[in-house]
């Protein structure tokens, strides 16, 4: 009975897992970064409730937009599917 379970549900070890790697100061996605992170302080500070929520650039960082071209409170959903590529 034991052995049937384990090979339904494999135990796994979470420090098999990648560590996440953030990018070196100084480069542009380290900058986005930085960027996107004082756009939710920001709303955090205005106390707008952004539980499920995600806090979108009108203007996309990846084609140069900035925390001063606006940012808008949006559904995970909306702000993702948008292929800013």
């Amino acid at each position: 009975m034991y052995l049937q379970r384990e090979a339904l549900m494999p135990y796994k070890n979470p420090k098999d897992r990648k560590k996440q790697v953030n990018p070196k100061k100084g480069t542009k996605e380290h900058k986005d970064r930085m960027e996107r992170q004082r756009a939710r302080r920001e709303m955090d500070k205005k106390g707008v409730d952004r539980k499920g929520k995600d806090v979108g650039h009108k203007k996309p960082l990846k084609k140069g937009g900035s925390n001063k071209d606006g940012i808008r409170i949006e559904s995970r959903s909306s702000n993702r599917k948008r292929n800013y590529k």
